[in-house]
């Protein structure tokens, strides 16, 4: 008797500091959530005014590469040249790296004039930056332990993406997949998902509509649908590793060639501009939410997902910010509009297993892939989405966007390999 008295005293001891840790993190986490979701929300209404704006003013795209000068001396004069990116924020959670608060508002800025003078960009990337670097920083300023300032982190990423494009729950996965995938810290599950909730809630509470998708012709499950879905997913794991190869060689080449930032960012605009000019449209400048939208309703140009990685590659290579979700959407989505009819399924449909399976090969993130499936295009499929993201991401390879990413165990086989991607 007196050892059941001792076990459940411990265990009511253990379950009074259980919850009071959750109250600790519901009250941080409703603060990171309110604080990105209030800076995704501007973030959000200044891109789209800048897109409405380069759109009725097509000119603008010729001030480019003076846009490019800003955002080096940005960059030079707060000592940030050598800033990584999204994969700063990756190092951040796995190994505690400290982010500077400098780096919300200086990609904030950059990807906006990115946007508002053409670069070929994505923003779900910079809203990532966006809310680990404001996150990480409350956690300093909290001083909180390095384990919990990890778990900051993650709930300022999972409430930068909620906020921008209205899917929290992809959100909270993702946060947590694409560190180290195959390893999931469940311990960041509720701060995250409260912080997305409250960010999306902040989204929807302004009048931002959460992105969203009709997709027509989906079919009943079925073996013929199975191969077609599968042989879809096939092609987008190999579309993952040339957009992923194109977009590291492309900025390899761009130092290689022009080691000075300033000139480097000068000629790379140049070269967008001529590009676009050249091509006779503007749909692959910008983030493309048009052309993505269009594609879902069973319309894309055969060349589109190549001139995007093109352009994507040229903007981002050459050092413009913003990122690569988006553009990995854009693509997915128009190469299966086009590539879904030739295999026997709807141009529609084909769009949306395309996006989900362009994004899951590019971030290695197969179940967040499923998850944004889901909150984007309803059940309806939730075979074929599966389908389509387990093979993209066993056939991507080792390859992802995010070159401080790890995958933790192989594609193939219950083996620990421990490797960063490609």
């Amino acid at each position: 008797m007196r050892e059941k008295i001792c076990w459940l005293k411990e265990y009511l001891e253990s379950g009074e500091d259980g919850f009071l840790i959750f109250l600790s993190w519901a009250m941080a986490s409703s603060i990171v959530g309110l604080t990105v979701g209030l800076v995704g929300i501007a973030f959000h209404v200044t891109l789209e005014f800048v897109t409405s704006y380069r759109t009725a003013h097509p000119a603008i795209i010729f001030l480019l590469p003076l846009a490019g000068l800003a955002i080096v001396f940005l960059y030079r004069i707060l000592h940030m040249e050598k800033d990584k990116g999204t994969n700063f924020i990756l190092m951040a959670v796995r190994a505690n790296e400290e982010v500077t608060f400098k780096t919300a508002p200086l990609i904030f800025i950059s990807t906006v004039l990115t946007h508002f003078f053409g670069g070929s960009a994505g923003r779900e990337g910079a809203a990532l930056q966006i809310g680990g670097s404001i996150a990480s920083s409350m956690g300093r300023w909290a001083k909180m332990n390095e384990k919990d300032e990890r778990i900051m982190t993650m709930c300022g990423m999972s409430a930068g993406f909620a906020a921008l494009f209205g899917t929290p729950i992809a959100a909270v996965v993702f946060s947590m997949e694409v560190i180290t995938v195959g390893v999931m810290h469940y311990s960041a599950m509720v701060p995250c998902v409260i912080s997305a909730l409250v960010a999306a809630g902040l989204s929807y509470g302004v009048g931002i509509a959460p992105a969203g998708y009709t997709l027509l012709g989906v079919p009943e499950m079925s073996l013929n649908g199975a191969w077609s879905v599968g042989i879809l997913g096939i092609f987008c794991a190999v579309l993952s590793i040339v957009f992923c190869l194109v977009m590291e060689k492309t900025g390899a080449v761009y130092r290689r060639f022009l080691p000075n930032a300033y000139l480097r960012i000068f000629i790379g605009g140049c070269i967008v501009i001529g590009v676009t000019l050249l091509l006779g449209t503007r749909d692959y400048n910008g983030a493309g939410m048009d052309v993505i939208a269009r594609a879902m309703r069973g319309h894309a140009e055969t060349e589109a997902f190549l001139l995007k990685i093109i352009l994507t590659a040229l903007t981002l290579g050459a050092g413009y910010k913003g990122g690569e979700i988006v553009p990995s959407f854009f693509i997915g989505a128009t190469f299966g509009c086009v590539a879904g009819p030739l295999l026997g399924l709807s141009p529609s449909f084909a769009a949306g297993l395309g996006m989900a399976a362009l994004f899951c090969g590019v971030t290695n993130c197969p179940l967040a892939s499923l998850i944004l499936c889901l909150e984007l295009f309803g059940m309806e499929g939730i075979g074929y989405y599966a389908l389509v993201c387990a093979i993209s991401y066993m056939l991507s390879g080792y390859y992802g966007l995010y070159s401080e990413q790890k995958i933790m165990y192989s594609k193939m086989k219950p083996e620990f390999i421990n490797k960063k991607v490609h």
